[in-house]
């Protein structure tokens, strides 16, 4: 067991031999938790909530169960076990030692890598605060806050980072990592998928699924670090993130598998007017999270990917496991450009390719949710299928900003997009719609009518177990 459970920062990396990194995280700590009361979970502070806490990283010390009040949920700093004499993967110091402590020349890159990826964290929470009021039930309701407090968990260890590496610097930007706030015209979010509104769970769900995933694989790639404290901590992130994709993946599978279940009561796809949500607008709704989540790779060339690659910065997701080459020098990527309004394909190198690389990477994973999805869908006997949008479909960011494509990925004139991208995107009306549907249902075992209830319970339960005691 790793973790020191007295410690008031339930903890990993034996924050006692270090007074002064102690005493400034401490004193953070109530910052952190002023910003948890007024941008975390709306009115269920005195709840107490079925929830999984890590207190270490082993099998038994990253699982434990017990009902808890959000506010008095012990966060802590957990970092995945070290690889003796680890080794640099990838880039222009492969075979090196990897880095314990922060190289000079790379200060900057990495506290940047860093703040970015924290920055995602509380903000979900911000955008998320307000889904408890609307739950569809109980067991649904645990499950948004165990995703919040983990998102919670996932700021403090990059806060650690910002503490134990960068000084002031460090210090400064984990502060403003509180005082950011999702849709804040003032002061946004870094990345603007975050400073969207989630206000129905289907969004939720959708978001859980495309954007999460993205996490995943910039997890998957800052794993790779040659920055070993941070590689460790992503590492470790990574078991909890795979919560997230679950939650997201089986949430929308079981809103189809409902959707199926009224077309084939009532042999109709008009399933509305019985408060279900009929498929051609969950595949709207697909085709809006997929293109946002997708602008959160960056542009298709990049020379701030390029430039992380080659000083060990930021990997391939799986390095080791899928790629033969670890330089990645000589040898090119061929990708769509927009080249005096005309596509084009244009073989550019591979490093300036990381972004698109993991794009990819990123796409054929979520190709695997939709087969799932697709199969629900075929055992219930209905002629429908799930497709991803195009990756030129609905994007402000890279090549293919200021271009409009259809989901097949034909170019249209502005003209045509503002025609028709009413078939393609949810529009206001089926946004109220689907906020219409969202009524709090919160009986143990009860479920609302535009969901499936899960196969299984958590952790063995029932599925009429009390997720959460409302006071």
């Amino acid at each position: 067991m790793y973790a020191i459970n007295n410690n008031k920062i339930p903890n990993n990396v034996n924050l006692d031999s270090d007074p002064r990194l102690k005493r400034a995280l401490e004193h953070w700590q109530p910052d952190f938790i002023r910003w948890w009361g007024a941008m975390g979970p709306e009115g269920f502070s005195q709840a107490e909530i079925y929830l999984r806490t890590a207190i270490g990283v082993d099998a038994q010390g990253w699982a434990f169960y017990d009902h808890v009040r959000m506010p008095e949920y012990r966060w802590g700093i957990f970092l995945a076990p070290p690889e003796p004499e680890r080794l640099i993967k990838f880039g222009d110091d492969i075979g090196r030692k990897t880095w314990s402590e922060v190289p000079g020349e790379h200060r900057f890159a990495l506290r940047r890598l860093i703040v970015t990826q924290a920055d995602t964290e509380p903000a979900s929470v911000e955008q998320q605060r307000l889904l408890g009021l609307c739950c569809p039930s109980l067991y649904d309701l645990r499950n948004l806050f165990q995703v919040n407090v983990e998102e919670g968990r996932h700021l403090w260890a990059m806060v650690y980072l910002l503490h134990s590496y960068f000084g002031r610097d460090g210090r400064d930007e984990a502060d403003e990592l509180l005082a950011r706030r999702s849709g804040n015209s003032d002061n946004p979010r870094i990345l603007n998928t975050f400073n969207e509104a989630i206000e129905d769970w289907l969004s939720f769900f959708m978001f859980t699924t495309f954007t999460d995933r993205d996490g995943k694989f910039q997890l998957l790639a800052l794993a790779e670090s040659s920055f070993d404290p941070l590689a460790r901590t992503c590492k470790f992130m990574l078991t909890e993130e795979a919560h997230h994709l679950f939650v997201g993946q089986t949430g929308v599978q079981r809103v189809i598998r409902r959707s199926c279940e009224l077309m084939n009561e009532h042999d109709t796809d008009d399933i509305g007017r019985f408060g279900g949500i009929n498929l051609a607008l969950l595949q709207k709704y697909i085709n809006y999270w997929y293109s946002s989540s997708l602008d959160l790779f960056g542009s298709e060339i990049s020379s701030n990917a390029a430039n992380y690659f080659a000083a060990g910065l930021k990997g391939r997701a799986y390095e080791e496991k899928l790629f033969k080459e670890h330089r990645a020098c000589g040898q090119t990527y061929a990708v769509e450009l927009m080249i005096n309004g005309q596509l084009t394909t244009k073989d550019i190198t591979l490093r300036s390719a990381m972004n698109e690389v993991l794009r990819d990477a990123y796409t054929r994973d979520c190709e695997k949710a939709l087969e799932k999805w697709n199969k629900e869908v075929l055992e219930h006997h209905i002629n429908f299928t799930f497709e991803l949008p195009h990756r030129r479909f609905n994007r402000s960011v890279g090549e293919y900003a200021n271009w409009h494509f259809d989901p097949k990925g034909l170019l249209l004139d502005t003209q045509q997009w503002h025609e028709r991208q009413k078939n393609w995107l949810p529009t206001t009306h089926e946004r109220q719609f689907i906020k219409s549907l969202m009524k709090p249902v919160t009986k143990p075992g009860l479920m609302a009518g535009w969901i499936a209830p899960p196969h299984k319970g958590i952790n063995g339960q029932a599925l009429d177990f009390s997720y959460v005691r409302l006071s």
